[in-house]
């Protein structure tokens, strides 16, 4: 279905003369005696696309928040353009409870109610004797209400009801969800919901922090073909890289404190990254070689000056040491390409049955509901496969079932005598147990090693000594992902069962998972939502979708050309 929306519009995001709406200029933001960045600057055009990426901590959402005004930067400031109106989607939301999905999205905007309520109060003024009866307060008051009526038709309030169906629609929802109570949504509805609620009032910008957590296919789809429309600017962060090359048209690294631009999409950014790093680190040895030359030259002219007295031979060490300096001054010297510290991550695996796992006709169901029924397949050494589905198919119960964690209401599961499991479980239950220890008790136990062995292991994994010692329930989302990865590695398995093992790794860490399994010599299922992930690293996918399960040869992209849907509208 093809929609045509106030602040949405089809085509190209990019068919005009783009104007700056939102800048900003040598901010540098600190926290705790760590700068964040330095000197930083950017702007925003009006009808941008841009992916804002970088390492978890490198300060992507606290730029964010000195877009919103919510952090004042050290030194620098943000000039944004009069009326600039700026909706923010942040990482983690709560919607209100207690309410249905429809109540919920058809929440209005606090400006637009605070608009609504001045044309209320506006009107009863006109319809005040005392000021149609004045001639001059009724002009100012007249004028007044053409200036909030003005805002109110910007801000879609006259249809804001139907808009907010009609956005609800486009993300995928239908009629029948709409009496569903919020606390009943997953996640990722729950962020379509709060987007629906951002967008009705069409702001200039928009600023997307993380939306496609928790999205199923479907989902992401939906969220490409919204920010795809929408009419203004998007800056969206996110790890997936295949919703990033869907919708970026401009690429912003920020690591180190420093914004490096790139235009284009994130495949994009990819290959333009690493050439201008060759080109950087071959400068740097270039400039180097000339620097010790300068340097030895300096040393000997010194010591000419110091064996002959010559004042001729110190003039010469002075002026070329000038010049070593005047380089420096002058922002002349070039860095050294310096690489993030990544994960060390490998599984070395091993070559147990041929047959590593065999779904046999097996069925699931909860009560009355049956899940799927008679389902089969089959993993042999070496495969990689990938799970896919829409949320609550039964992707993550598959798993379970492989487990032995459930029992299927019929078939069998037969796992391969020599198979050794190791599990990566999405919301990290396999760290429960651990969560008021530290990783350094959780890798001694199960390597039995000292503890200079376990911090070695765990500095390999990107740990720092202080978060090897601190209790699991501190640490983020990325480092309880890094350490269920660790766990995994001294398991030494030869089957790997990865349910959603991307979300909450930055992209360098995914890139380093993806290269493990490359070399792992093992059978791998895979269940993911990360659509660039799955064509890096599957050759098989397993579709589980109304209760069937349908196999398909190939990654993602294969997989869309068999369904017919690789076009998208």
């Amino acid at each position: 279905m093809c929609y045509a929306l106030p602040g949405f519009e089809r085509g190209s995001a990019e068919s005009h003369l783009t104007m700056h709406i939102a800048q900003v200029n040598s901010i540098t933001v600190g926290y705790g005696g760590r700068e964040v960045f330095r000197d930083l600057s950017w702007a925003v055009g009006d009808r941008d696309r841009v992916a804002l990426v970088g390492p978890n901590g490198a300060g992507k959402s606290t730029l964010f928040r000195v877009l919103l005004g919510e952090v004042e930067p050290d030194r620098g400031h943000v000039a944004l353009q009069p009326g600039l109106r700026i909706g923010h989607l942040p990482q983690d939301m709560n919607l209100p409870t207690g309410k249905s999905l429809i109540e919920t999205a058809l929440i209005k905007p606090p400006e637009l109610e605070r608009i609504e309520f001045r044309l209320n109060e506006t009107e009863a003024r006109l319809a005040d004797p005392a000021v149609y009866g004045d001639e001059a307060r009724l002009a100012q008051i007249l004028e007044l209400h053409d200036t909030l009526l003005a805002d109110f038709e910007r801000m879609n309030g006259a249809r804001h009801a139907s808009h907010v169906r009609e956005l609800l629609s486009m993300l995928g929802f239908v009629a029948d969800d709409y009496d569903r109570p919020t606390e009943t949504l997953s996640g990722g509805q729950k962020k379509m919901v709060a987007l629906v609620q951002l967008a009705v009032s069409a702001p200039d910008i928009l600023l997307l922090d993380e939306p496609d957590n928790h999205l199923d296919m479907d989902g992401k789809n939906q969220l490409e073909r919204f920010i795809n429309r929408y009419r203004g600017s998007v800056v969206i962060i996110s790890h997936d890289r295949y919703l990033l090359d869907e919708v970026a048209k401009q690429t912003l690294e920020l690591e180190r404190g420093r914004l490096t631009t790139y235009h284009g999409n994130f495949s994009y950014y990819l290959n333009e990254r690493q050439l201008r790093r060759l080109r950087q680190q071959q400068r740097y040895v270039t400039q180097q070689k000339e620097i010790a030359r300068i340097e030895a030259m300096i040393e000997r002219f010194e010591s000419w000056a110091k064996q002959v007295l010559s004042r001729k031979h110190m003039l010469a060490a002075r002026q070329r040491r000038r010049m070593l300096e005047k380089m420096e001054e002058g922002g002349e010297i070039i860095d050294r390409v310096v690489d993030q510290r990544l994960m060390d991550f490998k599984v070395d695996g091993w070559r147990g049955s041929k047959k590593v796992l065999e779904l046999k006709r097996v069925s699931m169901a909860f009560g009355e509901d049956p899940l799927f029924l008679d389902a089969s397949a089959l993993l042999r050494h070496g495969e990689r496969v990938g799970l896919i589905g829409p949320n609550g198919a039964g992707k993550t119960v598959i798993l379970k079932l492989i487990l032995g964690e459930l029992q299927p209401s019929a078939g069998d599961i037969v796992v391969g005598p020599s198979v050794r499991i190791g599990f990566y479980s999405q919301e990290h239950q396999t760290l429960e147990a651990w969560l008021e220890q530290t990783p350094l008790d959780l890798v001694r136990n199960l390597q039995n090693s000292s503890e200079s062995n376990a911090v070695n292991f765990l500095l390999r994994m990107a740990f720092s000594y202080e978060q090897a010692r601190q209790p699991v329930r501190t640490l983020s989302g990325g480092e309880r992902s890094r350490l269920q990865l660790a766990r995994v590695m001294l398991q030494q398995p030869n089957l790997l069962l990865l349910d959603e093992p991307t979300n909450n790794l930055d992209i360098p860490s995914v890139e380093v998972l993806e290269d493990a399994l490359d070399e792992f010599n093992g059978t791998v299922l895979i269940v993911s939502h990360d659509r660039y992930f799955l064509d890096q690293t599957v050759d098989r996918l397993i579709e589980i979708r109304d209760g069937e399960l349908n196999e398909f040869v190939g990654g993602y992209t294969a997989y869309l050309m068999a369904t017919g849907k690789l076009a998208v509208d």
